[in-house]
């Protein structure tokens, strides 16, 4: 149960909530309650039964897949005020969870019952749009992983990925390994493309951390 305090704050992290008639947001304080999941915990993996869904309030949850390689990769992440459409789509079809959901940072989440999740879907035209909307959204980031896995250069996703990255962080603090979890490859491709990198004078490179010395070389190569 959500206490009076507590729904005004998630109404401002669910927009949504300030359209409910009274009886979705009577439903929604009744039946949904909050949790907190900590970094590194896993949310679900392939394979679970889908409980209930988590509507962030606070963190960042990825969501990604592992092949028979043991290669991953990075499929979206969502934090606040956003969901997991595998999870909404394993409630929906009443079907086990296809990926990985690991927490990345703590988050806290208003979960929903399954049972509720669907009740509401048929229910309630709002909370219908609102799941058809993020399911759209969703579906639109899904589709540019599968078109950069199918038709782009693995040079010019990591450079793409590097300026992404060095929009929020400079310098970027991150693995060889943890690149390649992003973009579905091996760390030794992504080695050799950094090194490649470094040496056409794009990058500086150390142990966890990447430095853009040229962006505008990177950009050109994101492109290519």
């Amino acid at each position: 149960m959500i206490q009076q305090e507590h729904f005004e704050r998630i109404v401002h992290a669910l927009p949504i909530l300030q359209r409910a008639d009274p009886q979705l947001a009577g439903a929604f304080m009744q039946i949904a309650f909050l949790q907190r999941i900590p970094a590194g915990r896993d949310v679900f993996v392939e394979g679970d039964r889908a409980e209930a869904i988590a509507l962030l309030l606070s963190g960042m949850v990825r969501v990604y897949k592992i092949g028979e390689t043991g290669r991953e990769i990075t499929l979206y992440r969502f934090g606040l005020g956003e969901s997991c459409i595998l999870t909404a789509n394993a409630i929906l079809s009443q079907q086990s969870f296809p990926a990985i959901a690991t927490v990345e940072q703590d988050a806290e989440a208003v979960m929903i019952p399954a049972d509720a999740f669907r009740n509401w879907v048929r229910r309630y035209d709002l909370w219908r749009e609102f799941v058809f909307e993020l399911l759209s959204q969703r579906l639109i980031s899904v589709m540019s992983v599968v078109d950069a896995v199918a038709f782009r250069r693995m040079d010019a996703r990591v450079a793409g990925f590097l300026v992404q990255r060095s929009r929020t962080a400079h310098p970027i603090h991150i693995t060889h390994h943890e690149i390649a979890a992003e973009l579905g490859s091996s760390r030794e491709v992504i080695s050799r493309i950094l090194e490649d990198f470094a040496r056409r004078g794009m990058i500086r490179a150390t142990r966890g951390s990447i430095t853009i010395i040229n962006l505008e070389s990177l950009q050109i190569r994101a492109t290519l």
